[in-house]
């Protein structure tokens, strides 16, 4: 009740302002006539009486939200917006509506500047009105009396008035130095799962600093030392899967008494770069270059002059090299023994001649991904009879393949000589060259590869591994032809074995080469196999006991059980496949330090 005379206690607001001189009266008569002259001079003479109107029904409420007991701690905001109903129509509504906005908010900014005067005065000393003297100037402190030179830092006394200075401001607990506080930045939400496979290292690796320390000391590399061979192929390696490997710390691989440079990365190397690789290895006689796609003519020619004990070769990509440039190469290197090339694709039928022509003793051949691949190049492959012993001629790309009739010729005269042979991609290839060209004639094979040719039989496979074993098959009654006696061959187990992608073969296949080479597997590739069965699964931890590699994906009967035999039976395994395979759960056993991959329920764990 307002209405009595009972006062509560008084906050120390109410009572400076009451020494001040400031009331709730003053501040109401402040606004009322500021009010007026606004309104006079914009809402016009025909909103005068309206306005003083409101004025005057507005005074004893605004006089009640100024008290002074109301400042200390109000309940709710005090500035209220009123209505202002118009009957009037056309612009004097709309002029009605405007004033009326005006009036509320300078009636907000009166209050506002009221309250903002008030917390000035308290900078200028207790009831002093005088400003803030001039920074440089000299004034007393108002506590210890000590006279100071005025900053943009000095502070008023409270009470006032008078000025402090800096040790006596510090000393009632203000410090006048300190800088406000910058606001704190929101962080980014965290990923709620990290996906480990592309998890960023928080410390870098070992090969990584001494990448970065060679790379930085390129210029002083005799100070390393004798680094040595098996150690420099490391460093190699490590440059090379970072693709940090340049025309100026390649350097460090370089030596005139070299004989064989393996670099397995030089994306980076400029063409001019390869013709220093020559200059500074000139007695090379074996020389690997992976991703050599800047590789041109003019480091072939330097080539030739170079390196004149050249053997062997192997380019990754040298998608650059014309045709002359080929033949010049080989012209250059008449004692080459070995030419590996994969994704040549100007490589064509005048190189292969110029090739035969000129290097009579090729052991090794790789033309992998060569596009202008023909039944033609086997008729000069067949020419060096008695010296090849590693074809690889894969991959010649989507509806290009050799045919049964001519790979059939060419084994007929390189086969029996043969240890490694690679037809991987040839999808036009049927079991017509398994049982005329490979049947008779690769009794030396120990590497066979025949990955993706789609027309091979789970029969005909059976059939291949059950002659070179010399077991009698089932006579077909239509092949009056078949000579037992000449099919029936010592041909010797294989090593490795790569007949991946033919969605045909299954368990007659399998169990065939199990029984033929079982005993000798060290790589085994059957992935895409689906219909293979269990059991014949589970032969391989009876017979394939010397297995590193196997790759069973998406071979669809492999379980737990199987893989737990094979890791307790084939004690030199390293490394299984299993892509694919449902059956294989979150049990699977493990063993060190055979690597599994492809196992699904790993790819659901944090």
């Amino acid at each position: 009740m307002r209405g009595n005379n009972v006062r509560g206690p008084t906050s120390a607001l109410t009572e400076f302002l009451k020494e001040s001189g400031i009331t709730a009266t003053t501040i109401a008569r402040r606004a009322r006539t500021r009010n007026q002259d606004q309104n006079q001079q914009e809402a016009g003479p025909s909103n005068a009486n309206q306005v003083e109107r409101e004025t005057e029904l507005g005074e004893a409420d605004e006089a009640e939200e100024y008290h002074s007991d109301a400042l200390d701690e109000p309940d709710e905001p005090t500035t209220k917006k009123r209505k202002v109903t118009d009957k009037g129509k056309g612009k004097g509504t709309i002029a009605a509506k405007k004033k009326a906005k005006e009036d509320d908010d300078a009636s907000y900014d009166e209050e506002e500047d009221a309250y903002t005067a008030i917390s000035k005065q308290l900078w200028r000393g207790n009831g002093s009105t005088s400003a803030k003297p001039p920074v440089g100037s000299f004034e007393n402190c108002a506590k210890c009396e000590k006279q100071f030179t005025v900053t943009k830092y000095t502070m008023a006394a409270r009470p006032g008035p008078g000025w402090l200075c800096h040790q006596c401001a510090k000393a009632s607990g203000a410090d006048p130095f300190k800088k406000p506080a910058a606001p704190r930045k929101r962080k980014a939400a965290a990923e709620k799962r990290n996906v480990i496979s592309f998890e960023e290292r928080n410390l870098p690796s070992l090969a990584s600093l001494c990448i970065k320390i060679i790379s930085n000391h390129i210029d002083d590399v005799e100070a390393l030392g004798d680094i040595g061979t098996m150690n420099l192929d490391e460093i190699a390696k490590s440059i090379s899967r970072n693709r940090s490997m340049t025309s100026e710390n390649v350097q460090l691989f370089y030596d005139v008494q070299n004989v064989r440079l393996t670099l397995y990365d030089v994306t980076n190397l400029t063409p001019q770069a390869f013709g220093s690789l020559a200059m500074m290895n000139p007695n090379l006689t074996s020389l690997r270059l992976d991703y050599c796609g800047r590789l041109d003519d003019a480091a072939i020619d330097s080539w030739n002059k170079s390196l004149p004990a050249l053997q062997r070769i192997e380019l990754l990509g040298p998608f650059l090299i014309r045709t002359d440039s080929w033949k010049s190469f080989f012209k250059a290197h008449p004692r080459l023994e070995g030419f590996l090339i994969t994704q040549s694709p100007r490589f064509d039928l005048a190189c292969m001649q110029s090739l035969v022509e000129n290097c009579r003793a090729i052991t090794e051949l790789r033309l992998k991904e060569v596009g202008k691949m023909e039944d033609v190049f086997l008729t000069e492959i067949a020419q060096w009879k008695g010296s090849l012993r590693g074809l690889d001629l894969s991959d010649p790309g989507t509806g290009k393949s050799l045919s049964d009739e001519a790979c059939v010729e060419m084994m007929c005269a390189i086969g029996p000589q043969l240890d490694h042979l690679d037809l991987s991609g040839h999808e036009f290839l049927t079991d017509d060259f398994l049982k005329d060209g490979l049947t008779p004639h690769a009794g030396s094979l120990s590497s066979l590869s025949l990955a993706n040719v789609p027309d091979l039989t789970d029969a005909g496979v059976a059939y291949l591994f059950d002659i070179w074993r010399g077991v009698a098959p089932q006579k077909d009654p239509e092949d009056e032809d078949v000579d037992m006696d000449r099919e029936r061959g010592t041909n010797l187990p294989l090593t490795s074995l790569d007949m991946s992608r033919n969605a045909e073969l299954s368990t007659a296949a399998l169990t065939s080469i199990l029984a033929h080479s079982g005993k000798t597997l060290q790589h085994l590739n059957i992935n895409g196999w689906k219909a293979v069965s269990q059991k014949a699964l589970a032969m391989l931890s009876e017979t394939a006991k010397e297995l590193r590699t196997l790759d069973v994906g998406w071979c669809r009967e492999l379980d737990d059980f199987v893989v737990k035999d094979i890791l307790d039976k084939c004690e030199k395994i390293k490394d299984i496949q299993v892509w694919g395979c449902n059956r294989i759960t979150e049990a699977c056993p493990r063993k060190k330090p055979v690597a599994i991959h492809g196992i699904e329920s790993d790819s659901f764990r944090d």
